[in-house]
C-alpha cells in the first residue's frame, strides 16, 4: 500500500502556515503609538513613563545600539468585540530567532506596574478574556535595541558589543502594534496538530501508532474549511480527540519538565541589560505561574533574584507569593552560575555560601542541587564542595556539547578528588532550552543512556540564554504530553522532586572518577587574560583582608568589615560566571569587569593596610607580613615579622653569550638567546632541563578555530609552531640576582626578568607582553627531563592527576586543560613544579629523544595570551605582565607550598611590634584556606583548612587567644557531623583528615 505520510505531513505544514496560525488572531485593530528615546544609559521607569513621546509609524527604524526607547500604545477596543478574548500584539522588530539575541521589552501599566516582557516568541499582552467592548487600552513599553551580536555562519567581528564604538544607526523596524480578537479554539487546533505531527515524525515507519495519527489529522484537516477557519476549528478539534486520548504505554520514558530560562548574567550584553533581563523573564513567568495552575519554574542564581529585589520590586512581590505556593522555585544554591575550574577553592566555596544563605534568609529554602547546565566543565574538586555546603545533586547539560568522546552515562555518581560522590544528572534531552517539541522529546528517550535501569529524565523547558523562559505554548503541549501514546510521559515538577525520584528508582548508579572535561571551549582557559587576573588577585586579596582583619579584630579591637566584604565577595563571585572569567563576553563586560577589578583590588588594599597598621602599630622596626598558609624565610604563616637574611646569588656573564646565575641551591644558565638552556639542581645532581632543548621558550602559534573564537582552540592549531628564539637584548639585571630579556616579534614586545633570588630553590620568570597579534596563541615552554605518565594539576582544595600520555581519544581531547597554581611531574625521587601568579591554561606532553639514549621529554607549557576577534574584536590587545616560577627538584609539598607564595607576595611596613598568628597549624600538608570571623557577627573565628598533599593527616592547629568550644561546620558555618570529630584541649584542636579533606572549625571565644 503507498504510504502517503509525506503528502500528509506536507499538508499539515502549509495548512497551518498559510490558514490555521493566521486564524488565531482573525480581526485587528491598530494602536496609536509613540516613542521617547532615553538618552544615554536606561532611565528610572518614573522618568521613563513621565516622558513626552513623539509619534511614530509602524515599519519605521528606531533603537540605536544599547539604547532604549519608551513607547506608548493606546486605543480602543471595538464595542464589535464584546464577550471575546482580545490581546495586543507588539512587535518591536523581532525576526525568528530566539529571546534574548535581540531588541525585548517590558511591558508597564500606566502606573508603572510591569506587566509582561515581549521578545519574538512572545509578543501578546492579554487585553480581556472577555472584553466588553469599549474599553481604553493605554500600555508603556520600556523597549532595549540590544544589537544582534550572534552570527553562527560564521561568527564576524563587530563593534557593536561596546556602547563606546556600536554607533547610533537605527537597528530595528517597528513592525506591529495591533488589538487583535484572540480565537483560542483555533490557538487549541494549531497545538493538538503540532503535537500530534511532530510525534508522527518521530515513530517508526510501519507502526500502528503513526497510521493511527496520519489518518486522524488527515480527518481533521478535511475537516477544516479554509475560508472559515475560525467556525470550523471545534470540528477539526473533536477528529483528533482518539488520538490524542490514548495513554502511554506503562514503560514510556518519564520527563520531569521543569519551567526555565537560562539567563547568561553577562555574555553578549553587559550586566546592566542582564537586570533587565531578569525583570522581563520573572515577569513573564510569574503571570505563567498565575495562568497555568499545573505549570512550576525554577530559576538559578541569587544574584539574578537580588536584582529583582533591589530593581524591581512588585514583580519581587509576585516572585515571593509564586515561591510561597511552590510554583516558582530557587535552584542550584549558587550565587551564579559560576565557571567552575577556574575559580579558586574559597570562591568555589562562596559561591554556594552567598547562593544558599539568600534563599534561607529570603524563602527559608535549602538547596540540595547544585544547577548548572552550561558551564564549561567540572573541576574534579567540586564534589567535596557540594557536599560541604549541605547539597548532594548535581545536574549539567553541556557535557554533551564534547566533541570526540560521548559520555557514557546520563545518571551516575561522580567522585571527586576525596572519595566525595554526588548523585548527578545530564538530561538526554541535551539542550537547556527545550521546547516541547516532539523531536526533542524523543531524542530524550532514545538518547537515555541507563535506559533498563532507570526511566527518569529531566528537560529544562523555556527559551534561555538571553531570558525569555517558557511560554503558554510549551505548557499546552505538555499537557497533551502527559499522558500519550508514543511519546514519553511530562509532568511539571521541581528538581527536587525529580532527583529524589531518580535516586530512589536507580539506587546503585554507575560511578565517574574524576574531573568531568569538557572536549570544547578550551580557550576559555586563557581569553581575556586580564579578567583571569583580576579574578585571581581578587580572591588572594580577600583571602589577605579576611585574615589581617580577623587577626586584628581578636588582638586589637579594629572594626571587623562584615559588610564591606560580603559586598565585595558578592562582586567578585558575579564576574565568576561562565561568560565573564571565561573570557567569552562581549567587549562592554570585560571593560567594565578590568574597571571593578581595579576598585576592588583598591579597596581590599585598603582594608588590609588598615588591619595590618593596627597590628603592627607605630614604629620604625622594618616587618614582612606573611598570608600565605606557611612559614616564609622566618615569618610564620599568618603572622609578621623583622625579615632574615636569605643568602646572596652569584651572576656571571658567559663568554660565549648570556649569564649563569648560582644562590649555591640551583644553577641556572641563560643562553646568548635568552633561553634556559640549564637548570641544574645541585643537592640531587639533577638537570632540569631536556637535553639538546631550552626552556622559557616563548612560542607562537596560528590560533583559528573552525567556530566559536573566544571559547575554542582546535587541536590543528599545534602544527604550525614559530619557536620566538631571537633577542634584541640579554642583560644583566640592575638587582644582581636576575637577567633581562627583551624580543620583538610581529607587532608585539615581550621583556622577561629570569630572577634567581637567594637561598630559594626557584628560578622566577616574569613576563611583561605588549601584545598587538591577531588570532595568535603564545604559549611559555619548560621542556623537562623527565619520565612520568601522569602529572599533578592543583583544584580546588586539592589536585588532580592527568595522563602526560594519550593512549585512547579521552586523554588525547585533553590537549589543553586547567590548573590554579601548579603543576607538578615527578619521577619517584624527584620531581619539577611549574607554579604561577595567574594563568589557568596549559599543555604537558611527552616525547621520546632522538638523541641515543632513549630518553623522555616531557613539556609543560603555560597558555599566556590569544587574540580572537569574536565576540570581543580587539582581545587582549596591550600590555600584560605574568609571573611564573620553574621549582627544580620540587614535591608536591614545594609545589603547594610555592603556588601559595607566588600568589600572596610578602608586605613590607614598619612598626612597633611583630605579630604572631591567629592560628597555627603543625603539619604543612594541612593548608589553611581561610581564617575569618563568623557570618554571623558573634566573633567566633572561622578557619578552613584541607589536606593538600594527597594522603591521610593528623594535625594540632593551636589559636593565638582563647577557646572555649570547637565545632565542625559546612561551608554556611552550621554545625556539621561528618569527618572525624575534631578535640579540643586548651587553645588546641586535633584533628585527622582523609587525602584532600575539607574541614571548616568555628571557634568559639572565651
Amino acid at each position: 500500500m503507498h504510504d502517503d505520510r509525506t503528502l500528509v505531513e506536507a499538508r499539515l505544514r502549509r495548512v497551518l502556515d498559510e490558514r490555521i496560525r493566521p486564524a488565531v488572531y482573525p480581526e485587528s485593530v491598530p494602536l496609536r503609538v509613540a516613542v521617547w528615546h532615553a538618552p544615554g544609559e536606561p532611565v528610572p521607569v518614573a522618568q521613563g513613563l513621565a516622558a513626552e513621546p513623539e509619534p511614530i509609524e509602524v515599519g519605521t527604524r528606531w533603537g540605536a545600539p544599547w539604547g532604549t526607547s519608551w513607547f506608548r500604545v493606546t486605543g480602543t477596543v471595538p464595542e464589535a468585540w464584546a464577550g471575546r478574548t482580545v490581546e495586543a500584539l507588539l512587535d518591536l522588530g523581532f525576526d525568528e530567532n530566539m529571546p534574548g539575541f535581540q531588541c525585548e521589552g517590558l511591558v508597564y501599566r500606566p502606573d508603572g506596574t510591569p506587566v509582561k516582557g515581549l521578545n519574538p516568541r512572545n509578543q501578546w499582552v492579554r487585553i480581556g478574556a472577555p472584553v466588553a467592548g469599549g474599553e481604553e487600552v493605554r500600555l508603556h513599553i520600556e523597549a532595549a535595541s540590544n544589537p544582534v551580536i550572534l552570527d553562527y555562519h560564521p561568527f564576524r567581528p563587530t563593534p557593536l558589543g561596546d556602547k563606546e564604538t556600536a554607533g547610533a544607526e537605527p537597528q530595528y523596524t517597528l513592525t506591529r502594534m495591533d488589538l487583535a480578537v484572540f480565537d483560542e479554539t483555533v490557538w487549541q487546533l494549531v497545538l493538538d496538530l503540532e503535537v500530534l505531527g511532530e510525534l508522527m515524525a518521530e515513530l517508526p515507519v510501519d507502526s500502528a501508532r503513526r497510521h493511527d495519527i496520519l489518518r486522524a489529522v488527515e480527518r481533521a484537516l478535511d475537516a477544516v474549511d479554509l475560508q472559515d477557519v475560525n467556525g470550523t476549528a471545534d470540528r477539526a478539534r473533536e477528529r483528533l480527540t482518539g488520538v490524542l486520548s490514548a495513554p502511554a504505554v506503562p514503560s514510556a520514558h518519564r520527563i520531569s519538565a521543569v519551567g526555565h530560562a537560562h539567563i547568561d548574567s553577562a555574555w553578549l550584553w553587559p550586566l546592566r541589560e542582564t537586570v533587565r533581563k531578569v525583570a522581563r523573564t520573572t515577569s513573564n513567568m510569574t503571570a505563567l505561574v498565575e495562568d497555568e495552575p499545573d505549570f512550576v519554574f525554577a530559576m538559578s542564581q541569587a544574584q539574578q533574584w537580588a536584582w529583582v529585589k533591589e530593581h524591581r520590586p512588585e514583580v519581587w512581590a509576585r516572585v515571593k507569593k509564586a515561591v510561597a505556593e511552590g510554583r516558582f522555585v530557587p535552584a542550584g544554591g549558587m550565587w551564579v552560575e559560576s565557571d567552575t575550574n577556574m575559580p579558586g577553592s574559597e570562591a568555589m566555596a562562596r559561591q554556594f555560601v552567598h547562593g544558599k544563605r539568600f534563599f534561607l534568609d529570603e524563602f527559608g529554602i535549602e538547596n540540595e542541587e547544585a544547577w548548572l547546565p552550561d558551564t564549561f566543565g567540572f573541576a574534579a574538586g567540586l564534589p567535596q564542595i557540594i557536599r560541604a555546603a549541605g547539597s548532594k545533586w548535581l545536574l549539567t547539560q553541556k557535557i554533551s556539547w564534547s566533541q570526540t568522546n560521548t559520555f557514557p552515562h546520563h545518571t551516575f555518581h561522580w567522585e571527586g578528588i576525596d572519595g566525595t560522590r554526588v548523585f548527578t544528572h545530564f538530561p538526554p534531552v541535551d539542550t537547556y532550552n527545550c521546547s516541547m517539541k516532539g523531536s526533542e522529546l524523543a531524542h530524550a528517550a532514545r538518547n537515555f543512556k541507563d535506559r533498563g535501569r532507570a526511566r527518569h529524565s529531566l528537560a529544562p523547558t523555556g527559551w534561555g540564554d538571553g531570558g525569555g523562559g517558557t511560554t503558554r505554548e510549551m505548557v499546552a503541549k505538555a499537557a497533551r504530553l502527559r499522558d500519550l501514546e508514543g511519546s514519553p510521559t511530562v509532568v511539571w515538577e521541581a528538581p527536587r522532586a525529580f532527583f529524589e525520584k531518580a535516586e530512589a528508582e536507580y539506587p546503585e548508579p554507575p560511578v565517574w572518577v574524576g574531573e568531568l572535561y569538557l572536549e570544547l571551549h578550551r580557550a576559555t582557559l586563557t581569553s581575556q587574560a586580564k579578567t583571569k587576573q583580576g579574578n585571581r588577585r581578587s580572591e588572594h586579596l580577600l583571602r589577605e583582608a579576611e585574615l589581617w582583619a580577623a587577626t586584628a579584630a581578636v588582638r586589637t579591637g579594629f572594626p571587623y568589615p562584615y559588610e564591606e566584604l560580603d559586598r565585595i565577595w558578592k562582586t567578585v563571585l558575579l564576574h565568576q560566571f561562565h561568560d565573564i572569567l571565561p573570557g567569552s563576553s562581549i567587549a562592554w563586560v570585560h571593560r567594565e569587569a578590568r574597571a571593578t577589578y581595579e576598585r576592588v583590588a583598591a579597596e581590599l588594599n585598603g582594608i588590609i593596610g588598615a588591619a595590618q597598621r593596627a597590628l603592627a602599630g607605630e614604629g620604625g622596626t622594618e616587618l614582612v607580613f606573611n598570608a600565605a598558609p606557611h612559614a616564609g624565610h622566618g615569618v610564620p604563616a599568618g603572622g609578621a615579622a623583622p625579615p632574615a637574611v636569605t643568602g646572596h646569588t652569584r651572576l656571571a656573564a658567559r663568554e660565549d653569550g648570556g649569564f649563569t646565575l648560582d644562590n649555591g641551591l640551583l644553577r641556572i644558565t641563560v643562553d646568548a638567546r635568552g633561553l634556559v638552556v640549564s637548570a641544574y639542581d645541585p643537592a640531587a645532581d639533577r638537570e632540569t632541563v631536556a637535553p639538546g632543548r631550552s626552556a622559557n621558550l616563548l612560542q607562537l602559534h596560528p590560533d583559528f578555530p573552525n567556530m566559536w573564537d573566544a571559547w575554542d582552540v582546535d587541536s590543528f592549531y599545534r602544527n604550525t609552531v614559530t619557536d620566538l628564539t631571537d633577542a634584541d637584548s640579554v642583560t644583566a639585571g640592575e638587582d644582581g640576582t636576575s637577567v633581562r630579556i627583551v624580543r620583538t616579534f610581529g607587532s608585539s614586545r615581550v621583556t622577561q626578568l629570569l630572577t634567581l633570588p637567594p637561598g630559594e630553590r626557584r628560578l622566577l620568570v616574569d613576563t611583561e607582553v605588549d601584545w598587538h597579534e591577531t588570532e595568535k596563541f603564545l604559549k611559555l615552554a619548560f621542556p623537562l627531563d623527565l619520565h612520568a605518565e601522569r602529572y599533578a594539576s592543583e583544584t580546588q582544595f586539592g589536585h588532580a592527576f592527568r595522563p602526560t600520555h594519550t593512549n585512547t581519544s579521552w586523554e588525547w581531547a585533553k590537549f589543553e586543560a586547567c590548573n590554579h597554581r601548579f603543576v607538578h611531574l615527578a619521577e619517584p625521587d624527584w620531581g619539577v613544579a611549574v607554579v604561577n601568579d595567574s594563568t589557568y591554561g596549559h599543555d604537558v606532553t611527552r616525547t621520546v629523544r632522538t638523541d641515543g639514549d632513549r630518553g623522555t621529554t616531557t613539556t609543560v607549557r603555560v597558555s599566556l595570551l590569544r587574540a580572537p576577534r569574536f565576540p570581543d574584536p580587539e582581545t587582549d590587545q596591550g600590555v600584560h605582565r605574568f609571573r611564573h616560577a620553574l621549582l627544580p627538584g620540587a614535591s608536591i609539598a614545594d609545589a603547594v607550598r610555592e603556588g601559595w607564595r607566588v600568589n600572596l607576595p610578602e608586605r613590607r611596613l614598619t612598626g612597633a611590634r611583630e605579630v604572631t598568628p591567629l592560628v597555627t597549624v603543625d603539619n604543612d600538608a594541612v593548608v589553611v584556606t581561610a581564617v575569618k570571623l563568623a557570618d554571623d557577627g558573634t566573633g567566633d573565628v572561622v578557619v578552613r583548612f584541607h589536606e593538600a598533599h594527597g594522603g591521610r593527616a593528623r594535625a594540632t592547629l593551636t589559636a593565638g587567644f582563647e577557646v572555649a568550644d570547637v565545632t565542625a561546620t559546612d561551608l554556611l558555618e552550621r554545625p556539621w557531623d561528618e569527618g572525624a570529630p575534631p578535640v579540643l584541649d586548651g587553645d588546641r584542636v586535633t584533628v585527622r583528615l582523609r587525602p584532600f579533606e575539607l574541614v571548616t572549625l568555628r571557634l568559639r571565644r572565651a
